[in-house]
């Protein structure tokens, strides 16, 4: 466990509500990737990462000091996060409602350095990217993000699908052998993507 790690677990160990503050500073961003990874929607992932907060915060409140001393917060909100985006599809499925187009929206790629065609054109390969995630199975979908968007270690992602570590090494293999031929299929895949 890295020092920053270590000083989380504490201060949510001594003090839950500023422990949890400091936990969603540091992991909104990720756990927010992660969902717009795997949904495909900005909309539906700030409301996945608001309820993955708050079943964290409610599941927290009942841990031992011990516990929360104890705790992988990245693996563990990433565990929670994909539940909660799993809870959403099978809602979905039960109740089914038209489908939202992919999002592509440009506030969610902006960046500030390269001029607008070459942002078009990053925004759009991207967009593509994440549709073609949306397309993929579960598994090797979440995998895939948490591997590659994420930067979780094959460890980390045994220990949150609650897997063996070689499980999780083919799945996200498959999952990017799987992106290389949705991704080829159309245009020309993006080369960052296959590197």
């Amino acid at each position: 466990m890295d020092e920053t790690a270590e000083h989380l677990t504490e201060r949510l160990a001594v003090d839950l509500d500023d422990g949890f503050t400091e936990l969603v500073r540091l992991y909104a961003r990720t756990v927010h990737a992660f969902l717009f990874r795997v949904t495909g929607s900005a909309v539906e992932a700030e409301d996945l990462g608001q309820d993955t907060f708050l079943r964290a915060y409610t599941a927290l409140k009942d841990y031992s000091p011990a516990r929360r001393r104890d705790l992988r917060c990245r693996a563990w909100l990433m565990t929670i996060a994909a539940n909660v985006w799993r809870n959403q599809i099978r809602t979905n499925v039960r109740h089914p409602v038209s489908p939202a187009p992919v999002e592509n929206s440009a506030e969610s790629w902006a960046d500030e350095s390269p001029g607008p065609e070459e942002r078009a054109s990053t925004a759009d390969d991207r967009g593509r990217l994440v549709s073609a995630l949306t397309e993929l199975p579960e598994k090797s979908r979440v995998a895939v993000v948490l591997r590659h968007v994420v930067g979780m270690s094959y460890g980390e992602i045994a220990e949150s699908q609650g897997c063996p570590v070689g499980t999780v090494k083919a799945q996200v293999s498959r999952g990017v052998g799987n992106l290389r031929e949705l991704l080829e299929a159309g245009d020309p895949p993006p080369r960052e993507v296959l590197q």
